[in-house]
């Protein structure tokens, strides 16, 4: 088991991360905290567990030290419409490379 405060500490930090995704997406609602499967292990916490009122646990891909709020809204909204936007562009002149150090040479 992990030490209290660590999970006290983390509890409190879920508590603010919640809060703060409620208040800046209120049409969007907050399920859980992902956590990396190590973490998850390392304080203690089982798959599924409910740490806050309605919120519970859950192992997700993400990067050790790190915790996602899971929520069942869309976030990547904006990050699409950029995506859209994405040109490809080709060259039509060629310019010669040269490594720093080097003189440059005629081909």
């Amino acid at each position: 088991m992990a030490d209290t405060g660590k999970i006290a500490r983390n509890l409190e930090r879920f508590a603010q991360a919640v809060a703060a995704h409620d208040r800046e997406n209120p049409t969007h609602t907050a399920f859980g905290i992902g956590l990396a499967h190590f973490d998850m292990e390392r304080l203690g916490f089982e798959e599924s567990e409910e740490v806050l009122p309605g919120i519970t646990i859950h192992a997700d891909g993400g990067v050790t030290g790190n915790f996602r709020v899971l929520c069942d809204g869309q976030h990547e909204e904006g990050a699409s419409e950029s995506e859209s936007e994405v040109v490809e562009a080709v060259a039509t002149q060629s310019v010669p490379a040269v490594m720093p150090g080097t003189a440059q040479r005629e081909l």
